[in-house]
């Protein structure tokens, strides 16, 4: 049985395999490729796409396909095999540089927010070197981008590539301003950390709701949920175990570097995180954990539930991006360090992320939008809508003592001045982590904790390094040129903390009082996923990401129709499946056990349970039709954004009301009418 060790990247082309296997120059070309971004030759990839067809071959593998991130927000794949036709009627096995670089698969039926017309079939996949080639169930994958016959881009990779390198261009100019001429280089690394539920498949099954949307739209709450705080960090179930350890295994085989695993605050309910990687990589490498944890579950039994809220009345699940910046020396950026010069380099970065999230409050909300996270945010188990940054009382001092012109610290006699008697060794842990904070600082990273269990971390990532390098390219205009270095700094830091101090906030995000004071200092409040999307195309977004080249307006424009159809679209699945489950399942199990109740001996608890349910039926029955008449109304509504309105304010009323009949039905029916698994029977079925 081979040891960690030995299975680790097995099934990644990685560096170390490609330098292994490829000639000396080419090898360096594709280094090269991968470090600065440069595009190989066409000798280069012919030889490349020969050794890497050669290693997937001894590996058993037939096939190969570009795999893609389109716009739904999962990976998509099309099979082709390396068998050719010989001339004697035999086939050879044969993959040339151009099967590698381009594919052409059909970009019709994918979401183009209007790109492409239904007509235009016309789509082109693209090497992404940067992210290694991995076999997926005998398959070659090669990782790529996915663009339009026109070259518009049609997947959150495109976008992602362009944020990273307009990062890189600012922060290699504020980090010559130190003196830095060895860094070339700027990379952001992510550790997305991924929660999710682990429920019996036969229970799944049992459910409509559960198969066609991820989530419950029916269920009363059990007697035990997660009052008694004894599962989180419990004991795992040897069932859980063993699927915990299946899926690291195979994650292992991919390079994935999952390291911690425990049980999460619902019954069900687990985490898996990551070690940090350049974020393109770390944006595959969660692409692949969601798909595989799926995979892996349905071998034990068990189904994976990735939904935001697939369980109301306990914690729903997040995800945590952990971002940091890299130099290719191999510097944190956002590590304080040790000396005066890199304190003030360090302030500098910081300062500049304060400033992009309160200039991009909006965006940064956007990023994380979409109907199931719109259950999570602000209900007390994920942080609030509203953006905001904790520092921790050390640094929060630290940066009003600059800002006031204060002495720092009882011992400090001095002013502070940035690059000279500015933050003394500021170790790593000062202060305690906040839970409820939108965008945390924890010691040399900033954790993002909005982002929902089963969404892509590209596009909160691609917000906030393009955010971030504007802030630094503003600084860099600044400060190039400036005779008195020091000072200009000093300046610059103090005015745009003073200028954004707004935004950081170290207390508890999930008060009443905190949404108050937030609306006092101006902070927006974006609540649901509508009145966030509303500000994609504020004129100020725009600027930003077509000055960065992140995105064409028209490409912003698509992506502001996707966000809304999706959103649509999902609640409309979710309000016709309620309808069928009422009118199916519960109205008729509710019926038959009153028949029996009529038909009883006519004891007291017959004819008051008799009567109590007759009441909450009709009172269902009124919000069934309710729903089926808005829904109805919603299908001759054609401007998205009015229909996004109406499902936001108009159908998830009604679903809410004819959930709150029906939950009550359920506890007032026996038991063995109820027609589907309830609460209990589903978080606690898993031994």
């Amino acid at each position: 049985m081979k040891d960690t060790s030995e299975i680790f990247g097995e099934n990644v082309f990685s560096l170390s395999v490609m330098k292994e296997r490829l000639p000396k120059e080419t090898f360096k070309e594709v280094k090269a490729a991968i470090d600065n971004g440069h595009r190989l030759s066409e000798q280069a990839a012919g030889v490349v796409a020969n050794e890497m067809k050669q290693w997937a071959i001894e590996k058993g593998c037939t096939h190969y396909t570009h795999w893609f991130q389109p716009m739904t927000g999962i990976t998509s794949e099309k099979h082709d095999s390396f068998i050719n036709p010989s001339d004697d009627g035999n086939i050879i096995l044969r993959f040339s540089g151009k099967e590698l670089t381009q594919g052409e698969p059909d970009a019709s039926s994918f979401p183009s927010g209007g790109l492409r017309a239904t007509f235009e079939a016309r789509g082109y996949t693209a090497w992404d070197p940067t992210s290694y080639a991995f076999i997926k169930e005998g398959v070659l994958c090669i990782p790529t981008a996915f663009c339009s016959y026109g070259g518009e881009a049609l997947d959150k990779k495109i976008p992602l590539l362009r944020s990273m390198e307009a990062l890189n261009k600012q922060a290699v100019r504020v980090l010559k301003l130190f003196g830095n001429d060895d860094v070339n280089r700027v990379t952001t690394t992510v550790g997305p950390e991924q929660e999710y539920f682990l429920i019996d498949e036969k229970g799944y099954n049992a459910r409509r709701d559960l198969i066609y949307t991820g989530r419950t739209l029916f269920g009363a709450p059990p007697p035990k949920g997660q009052q008694m705080e004894d599962h989180y960090f419990g004991v795992i179930k040897p069932r859980v175990q063993a699927f915990m350890k299946d899926l690291n295994d195979e994650l292992w085989k991919l390079g994935i570097m999952a390291t911690t695993e425990h049980n999460e605050v619902a019954p069900s309910q687990h985490e898996l995180a990551p070690i940090f990687t350049t974020t393109n990589i770390a944006t595959d490498h969660n692409q692949l954990t969601m798909e595989i944890m799926k995979k892996v579950a349905q071998k034990h039994g068990l189904v994976c539930l990735l939904h935001e809220k697939p369980f109301a009345g306990v914690n729903g699940s997040g995800k945590h991006n952990n971002w940091s910046m890299s130099t290719n020396t191999g510097a944190n950026l956002l590590e304080p360090g040790e000396t005066p010069y890199e304190n003030a380099q360090f302030l500098l970065f910081l300062t500049a992320v304060i400033k992009a999230v309160d200039d991009y409050q909006d965006l940064m909300r956007i990023s994380v939008a979409s109907a199931g996270n719109d259950h999570r945010l602000g209900a007390n188990e994920a942080p609030p809508a509203v953006i905001s940054i904790f520092l921790g009382s050390e640094l929060t001092e630290i940066l009003d003592a600059i800002v006031n012109d204060i002495p720092y610290g009882a011992k400090e006699k001095e002013l502070l001045k940035v690059g000279v008697h500015v933050l003394p060794k500021f170790p790593k842990d000062t202060t305690d982590r906040n839970r409820t904070s939108p965008f945390a600082f924890t010691g040399n990273k900033f954790e993002f904790r909005m982002l929902g269990s089963a969404a892509s971390v590209a596009l909160p990532n691609t917000v906030l390094n393009t955010a971030v390098a504007e802030s630094l390219r503003q600084f860099a205009d600044k400060l190039e040129g400036e005779d008195d270095f020091t000072s200009a700094l000093h300046e610059l830091i103090k005015e745009e903390i003073k200028a954004h101090k707004r935004i950081i906030f170290n207390g508890n995000g999930y008060e009443d009082a905190w949404i108050e004071e937030a609306k006092r200092r101006g902070l927006s409040n974006l609540r649901t996923t509508p009145e966030a999307v509303a500000h994609y195309l504020d004129d100020k977004n725009v600027e930003l990401f077509t000055s960065h080249k992140v995105y064409s307006k028209i490409e912003m424009q698509s992506r502001h129709e996707v966000f809304l159809e999706k959103y649509t679209k999902l609640i409309d699945i979710e309000a016709k499946t309620m309808l069928e489950m009422a009118k199916q399942d519960i109205f008729p199990a509710v019926s038959a056990y009153s028949s029996d109740l009529a038909s009883g001996t006519g004891n007291i608890f017959e004819k008051e349970t008799l009567d109590e349910i007759s009441e909450d039926l009709d009172k269902a029955y009124g919000s069934y039709k309710a729903l089926k008449s808005a829904l109805d109304s919603s299908s001759k509504i054609d401007d998205l954004v009015n229909k996004a309105d109406f499902f936001r304010s108009e159908i998830i009323k009604d679903m809410t009301e004819l959930r709150e009949s029906c939950d009550k039905l359920e506890t007032e029916t026996a038991s063995d009418y109820w027609p589907f698994p309830t609460y209990g029977d589903l978080l606690f079925a898993v031994r």
